[in-house]
């Protein structure tokens, strides 16, 4: 797929101060199994901003997320996260993957789970026992990160015992850990109800604007975080769009990156509709309900 890149004022084209580029993508693309997932990707995004990218299944929202972890290589063009390649840069990145559920008979604790997000990779959880100078500065960063994200009164209880909000809040703990950068989140809101949707939306927003933290939200219902985007990227059949979401969610521009008739509507209390298809990330749709 060939992308054109918009900003809030001309569809098209789009001037970037390069001191302020955090993610830049040039003429990129990906294959898997043979198959292009996207293709001419041109992209760029500020420090500090919150972005979401936004798309129909299969578009390869997540894909994105994997190239700029390093985790895929590009086919063809270039692809520079926080001045350095991919994979030099991973260190830099708070990394939240696709929500599954904990089972509820799991009894590692929720401030454990944070734990795990400063030095799982080298010991795993750490054992009770004397504390030494690092042992002690890293509870102390765990409490913090519990406390920014306001989880300080369950982060004490099993993981597998706490609501999906609250697991969802002491994973964005995790990923925030080692003082990241950037955190890319892939769909951190899917698996919520409504008002947890709004709380989790509220708080990386928050984080974003008061730790000076670069985000990209992978989303397939961009209302919760609405009202939060600097910036959309809208990946579809006829290429990308980036710009702000009253410039990129509209009917013409959707109905050209997808080549078939898109309307976008307005709901009273603000919500966006949109009606067409393929099936549409704007409006909120539970994929976790059972026939």
């Amino acid at each position: 797929m060939s992308a054109t890149v918009t900003d809030s004022t001309d569809i098209g084209h789009e001037v970037v101060d390069p001191d302020r580029v955090a993610i830049r993508l040039t003429g990129a693309s990906v294959s898997l199994g043979g198959r292009t997932i996207w293709s001419a990707v041109d992209v760029a995004v500020d420090h500090g901003e919150f972005v979401a990218v936004l798309g129909p299944n299969g578009v390869g929202k997540s894909t994105l997320i994997k190239v700029l972890l390093g985790l895929l290589p590009l086919a063809a063009g270039t692809a520079e996260v926080l001045g350095d390649s991919p994979g030099g840069a991973r260190r830099q990145i708070g990394y939240l993957p696709q929500r599954r559920s904990f089972d509820r008979s799991l009894r590692v604790r929720g401030i454990d789970v944070v734990r795990l997000g400063l030095d799982g990779d080298r010991w795993g959880i750490p054992l009770p026992g004397r504390r030494s100078g690092r042992g002690r500065a890293a509870t102390a960063r765990v409490d913090e990160v519990i406390d920014l994200v306001e989880a300080t009164g369950y982060a004490g209880r099993p993981i597998g015992q706490l609501s999906g909000g609250e697991q969802q809040r002491l994973l964005i703990a995790q990923a925030l850990a080692r003082r990241p950068r950037m955190l890319l989140l892939d769909e951190p809101l899917d698996s919520l109800d409504l008002p947890n949707q709004a709380a989790v939306a509220a708080l990386i927003a928050r984080i974003c604007r008061d730790e000076g933290v670069t985000v990209l939200l992978v989303a397939h219902d961009v209302n919760p975080i609405l009202g939060y985007l600097d910036r959309v990227i809208y990946l579809g059949r006829g290429g990308a769009a980036i710009g702000t979401p009253g410039d990129v969610i509209t009917s013409e521009t959707l109905s050209r990156l997808y080549d078939t008739p898109i309307e976008v509507l307005a709901t009273s209390d603000g919500r966006l509709v949109v009606v067409g298809q393929p099936e549409a990330p704007a409006h909120h749709t539970d994929r976790h309900a059972h026939s």
